[in-house]
């Protein structure tokens, strides 16, 4: 009988980290599944290590949909056990396999994406993300982050003021005012401020990191997702964009606070209970621009996350 899996997934970081939990559930369903990944170029780092996986095909978008074509290419001489595709699309019926688990529309009622993917599997509990760093991703984010941290060593906190789609991001210079006001917080002395991000995220990373000066580290645009996710592993807290790095950080457990605009927090939101977020609508079902989202609202959210999970001050 076969154990081949095909397990086809976003090529959004936020996506694929949201659904890890699906690489568990598959080794449990097929006992020592060989798992072939089929996920965009910017997440296909992330599952190089991920237990059972033994092949990435990394999925461009072409016309005319034709990535999807390229991809039944490589997987149609293939007998699997299950295909997976929480991508919604026709490829599960047009290879062999003995079980199809397709992604539809009509799973959304409301749960969070988490639980919505562990319903799709059958799964009879939350199929929590999860990540697979490795030693050359934690190799690769020490040699960015050690000489840094050499020159003043503190407890650092990880910014992720990027996120590829509109209406998603903070305000760049918010993100230096916010870091200013951390900077004069007794709570944050001797802290360092450490944005994150890809080789794209360089402008809107740049007022946080003119205004952290020497205590900043800079981590934006140095490796992969992997090695993102491991200088994330090294931060003490977290505060970011609704993105794939906010979702990667509530995966390593870090205390996390996501900011959100005209997203749907409810679904979407860090995963966890060392959680928390700050939106511009933080009624469910209302919406606000993410400008509506003030300095004051994220500093005092991000003093919030620091008492419940890092330590309130001592009384004077």
């Amino acid at each position: 009988m076969s154990k081949k899996v095909l397990f086809v997934t976003s090529n959004r970081i936020g996506d694929c980290v949201i659904s890890s939990g699906i690489l568990r559930e598959i080794a449990r369903q097929v006992p020592g599944a060989e798992i072939t990944v089929a996920c965009g170029r910017p997440p296909a780092p992330f599952f190089r290590s991920a237990p059972g996986v033994e092949r990435v095909i990394v999925l461009d978008k072409k016309k005319a949909a034709g990535h999807w074509l390229d991809l039944w290419r490589q997987v149609v001489g293939t007998r699997w056990a299950m295909v997976i595709d929480i991508r919604g699309s026709a490829l599960a019926y047009l290879v062999r396999a003995d079980r199809q688990v397709v992604y539809n529309r009509r799973w959304e009622t409301g749960l969070p994406k988490v639980e919505m993917v562990s319903r799709l599997m059958g799964a009879d509990r939350p199929l929590e993300p999860e990540l697979f760093i490795d030693d050359r991703a934690r190799a690769e984010a020490a040699a960015v982050i050690d000489p840094q941290l050499a020159t003043a060593p503190g407890p650092i906190i990880a910014l992720a003021p990027i996120a590829h789609q509109p209406g998603k991001s903070w305000p760049a210079d918010r993100w230096g005012e916010l870091v200013e006001r951390l900077k004069a917080e007794p709570r944050f002395a001797g802290w360092r401020f450490m944005p994150v991000g890809g080789p794209g995220d360089r402008p809107p990373a740049t007022p946080a990191l003119e205004a952290a000066g020497p205590r900043g580290i800079d981590c934006v645009g140095k490796g992969d997702i992997l090695c993102s996710a491991a200088a994330i592993d090294r931060a003490a807290l977290f505060v970011g964009n609704d993105s794939g790095l906010m979702h990667v950080a509530a995966a390593a457990g870090k205390p996390t606070l996501g900011l959100f605009g005209p997203t749907e927090w409810w679904l979407y939101g860090p995963r966890g209970p060392r959680t928390a977020i700050a939106a511009s609508n933080p009624v469910r079902g209302e919406f606000a621009p993410i400008e509506a989202l003030t300095t004051q609202r994220v500093f005092e959210a991000v003093i919030a996350l620091h008492d419940r999970w890092i330590g309130a001050p001592d009384p004077v």
